[in-house]
């Protein structure tokens, strides 16, 4: 499929190649890492150990490095439920994502959103979502709250943008729509990205929605600025992305970008794939994001294949400390069921129900 930028244009790598070794050495690191935590989380869940849904990102890392790489810690991300790498890439620790996965108290949602709703307010972000669509009003709610802060707060002295993610599947979902029209008329910082795997759960992506070979024509009718972006390439990613996040922040205008990638696994851990041919998946597996940046790390980068292989034997250990911790993690006890249910404003009514709740307000 032939990527094309419809937003600012940039020369090939011009920007990602000028960032430091030890920028790039951490996209890699973070892409190993994403690799690492989801193949272990396969095992976990074949182990019985992960209950609910599993829908892994292997495939799709550069993605969220890329994108994230061109954000700054402020700014909200959200996501749908393919969502440990967004949080992983956001800097939230192996073990608080793993003992989330297993259910666990130590989780970082307290063990009781699990695989699918990973969630670090600490670090702006704002969770994975198990309904196709419904993170995009929370996105533009999210964006509304950041304007309304950073400008007439603190006097637009900084200003902080939204990513938006959500997958192809969701693109015929009323909510998406909804949200970018409002997103549109209130102007408001956000970046809707549409991380396009080629399927909806099993459906092709041309079966399912119109304009399915560039869907940056779905932002035209809005006024968005777009992009269409090689997610195979973690470098191509940030230059494509980084001049429309810019461009976001500068003028408080919405963007979409479509960025194509491809899951190696299946939608879920009970989908047989049936749908793909095995020379789909191999020529896609041809050019894993993970390979490919390796290659150029080392080519032009010198990272020697000693210096590769100690960084993969470190994300290997962090992983599984990762998981011993989470299963030394207690399991929640039966009142958390009743805790993080309201804010504090519900504090004088705790413990209260019916009527009597009522009577005191």
């Amino acid at each position: 499929m032939p990527m094309t930028t419809t937003g600012r244009a940039t020369e090939p790598r011009s920007l990602a190649a000028k960032l430091s070794n030890e920028t790039l050495c951490t996209w890699l690191r973070d892409m190993l890492l994403i690799r690492e935590f989801e193949v272990r989380s396969m095992q976990a869940y074949q182990n019985k150990k992960i209950g609910g849904f599993l829908h892994v990102y292997i495939g799709q890392e550069a993605v969220a490095v890329g994108t994230i790489a061109a954000a700054t810690a402020r700014d909200p991300v959200i996501t749908a439920y393919r969502d440990h790498a967004h949080a992983l890439a956001r800097g939230t620790e192996a073990r608080y994502c793993m003992a989330e996965m297993m259910g666990r108290l130590g989780g970082c949602a307290k063990g009781k959103g699990g695989s699918m709703h990973m969630f670090d307010r600490r670090r702006n972000m704002f969770g994975g979502h198990g309904i196709v669509g419904a993170q995009c009003p929370l996105g533009i709610g999210l964006a509304f709250a950041t304007k309304y802060e950073d400008e007439v707060i603190d006097g637009g002295a900084s200003r902080r943008i939204t990513l938006c993610y959500f997958g192809d599947g969701a693109l015929n979902q009323g909510s998406l729509h909804e949200s970018m029209n409002l997103a549109g008329v209130l102007n408001l910082p956000i970046i809707f990205i549409c991380e396009n795997n080629g399927y909806s759960m099993g459906t092709a992506t041309a079966r399912g929605t119109t304009m399915a070979e560039d869907l940056t024509a779905k932002a035209v009718g809005y006024g968005f600025e777009s992009a269409s972006i090689d997610g195979m390439d973690v470098m191509a990613v940030y230059d494509g992305f980084m001049p429309i996040a810019e461009q976001c922040r500068e003028t408080s205008r919405p963007a979409f970008v479509e960025i194509r990638t491809y899951r190696f696994k299946g939608h879920s851990m009970s989908d047989p794939r049936k749908y793909r041919t095995k020379d789909e998946e191999q020529r896609y597996q041809a050019m894993d994001p993970i390979e490919r940046f390796t290659k150029y790390m080392a080519a032009e980068r010198g990272v020697t294949e000693d210096e590769h292989e100690a960084m993969t034997r470190s994300v290997r250990k962090e992983i599984r400390e990762a998981i011993r911790w989470a299963e030394k993690s207690p399991h929640p006890e039966l009142g958390e069921l009743y805790r993080d249910v309201y804010t504090d404003i519900w504090g004088p009514y705790r413990g209260t129900s019916g009527p009597e709740m009522h009577d005191k307000s």
